[in-house]
């Protein structure tokens, strides 16, 4: 075997064959949603066995033709397999759409799929009140499938590829506990504990509110990971109790915050939630953003406090979160409202969660770098040290936040121009981009908004926020790197 061959399959092989295990992984998964068709005696449990049989069969062929005594992965690899990992998968988990009694095609399933495990929650899916169980549990099987799939890369993979400032994560968060859990696998097994653990009690309560055995199923396998699907077409709003927006609310808060310091409270360091400087940067916005709502909602909308309080807390945790859940049409509460949501959907929660958006980490070392900038202005000689949770900032962590937000601002504008080359109008290009990028779910107008769909969006409009919502979850530089060719030289 030639030399470059060699070398070439030494590179590949072990991206690949995680990759295999990983869909295997998935194949089994499609096991749930066929026993529930199969109980209510829909014939799509068909089609989920034969989807499951399929992949299990190509994830095991691909890793037994890849073994190797040793799995390890150098710094290219990472990118690789994160990459490639969230294209594939999805596609496979896009086969149950296109050949269930839906009368989907092949886009549509893909735009379907991409959403759930990417935990952005658009949907193209109508009629969702008299679906058979099978495919509503899928969907909500995907959200939470790629919920621990996304805090495992921010944990263990982004801090490590140094994607737009992500080291500050690795160093404020997880090498703080290394005392309590040394390593990384040990880690990973504990957040998924937690994971599971938060996912239960969800559940638990949503049941206990009032929701059906099942709702409470799909619910929580969606809010934990700030997903957004639901098994209603009007979304949240299908539920009228005050007590389960409160307990939306709640859990939605739950899987916005890093999960290390969950692991880390567990472990002995009661106050490492409070602590830490990005979660009280996250619940100050949400407090301050609920507020204003709340008296928008009050003295020009003409809401009961309640009410408003309710309200605002749910939508604006639900889009600040990337969640996407909808108790109402918030499009309808005036110019005021659409514009703060519009400015949610770009900050994203905490680094280290199941949110999407630019995080708060990064937003926080925008704010230090703008306030030495101006301390610089008043006093030029001055020295003030960039400081965020009290860890240094470093020039290149600075810069490479501030690149970060250019390009995602950049893949922002360039999916609404192309957007807007199919005759959409400003706002349902704009938002329809920057929801898709921020993985939140609705976007605004009559189309993408919280009352709409994304149905009818043209097919080359969906690939576009396929594209885009992949984008996102990947921190765009993850995927951008493969392009260049750079990467690709030995």
């Amino acid at each position: 075997m030639p030399e470059g061959t060699t070398v070439e399959r030494a590179f590949f092989a072990p991206v690949l064959h995680i990759i295999g295990l990983l869909t295997i992984a998935l194949g089994l998964s499609m096991a749930f949603p066929a026993m529930a068709d199969l109980v209510v005696g829909n014939i799509d449990w068909q089609v989920f066995t034969a989807a499951s049989i399929t992949t299990v069969f190509l994830g095991g062929a691909t890793v037994l033709s890849t073994r190797r005594p040793e799995i390890s992965l150098s710094l290219k690899q990472g990118f690789l397999l994160t990459a490639l990992s969230w294209f594939l998968l999805p596609t496979a988990a896009a086969v149950p759409f296109v050949y269930a009694d839906l009368d989907m095609g092949i886009i549509d399933s893909i735009f379907e799929a991409v959403s759930a495990m990417t935990t952005t929650g658009s949907t193209v899916m109508v009629g969702l009140d008299s679906m058979p169980p099978g495919i509503l549990l899928w969907r909500s099987l995907l959200q939470w499938i790629g919920g621990i799939g996304i805090i495992v890369m921010a944990i263990a993979i982004l801090p490590f590829l140094r994607v737009g400032g992500m080291q500050l994560f690795r160093t404020e968060s997880s090498d703080r506990y290394d005392k309590a859990l040394p390593r990384a696998q040990q880690m990973v097994k504990a957040i998924t504990l937690v994971y599971l653990g938060l996912t239960v009690t969800c559940g638990l309560s949503y049941w206990a509110a009032g929701m059906t055995a099942f709702d409470a199923l799909n619910h929580a396998l969606t809010t934990l990971p700030t997903g957004g699907f639901s098994t209603h077409d009007a979304s949240f709003g299908y539920f009228q109790t005050p007590l389960l927006h409160w307990l939306g609310t709640l859990f939605m808060i739950a899987g916005a915050l890093p999960f290390t310091l969950y692991v880390a409270t567990l472990a002995g360091r009661r106050k490492a939630l409070l602590n830490d400087s990005q979660v009280r940067l996250f619940l100050w916005v949400v407090a301050g953003s609920v507020a204003l709502l709340t008296v928008h909602l009050v003295g020009v909308r003409g809401f009961g406090v309640e009410e408003a309080l309710r309200l605002s807390a749910f939508n604006v945790v639900s889009v600040v979160t990337t969640t996407g859940f909808a108790t109402t049409d918030y499009s309808g509460w005036g110019a005021l409202s659409v514009t703060l949501f519009f400015y949610l959907t770009f900050s994203g929660a905490c680094a280290g969660s199941t949110t999407g958006g630019i995080k708060m980490l990064r937003v926080g070392v925008m704010l230090a770098t703008l306030s030495v900038y101006i301390k610089r202005l008043v006093y030029p000689a001055g020295v003030f040290p960039r400081r965020f949770g009290g860890q240094d900032i470093s020039s290149e962590i600075t810069a490479s936040v501030m690149v970060f937000t250019l390009a995602y601002a950049s893949t922002v504008a360039l999916a609404a121009l192309a957007l807007s080359a199919f005759g959409h109008d400003f706002v349902t290009s704009l938002t329809a981009a920057a929801t898709a990028v921020a993985n939140v779910g609705p976007g605004l107008g009559p189309i993408v908004g919280p009352a709409g769909n994304f149905a009818p969006l043209e097919p080359g409009a969906k690939l576009v926020l396929s594209v885009a919502m992949i984008l996102g979850r990947l921190e765009i530089f993850t995927v951008l790197v493969l392009l260049s060719p750079v990467f690709w030289r030995r």
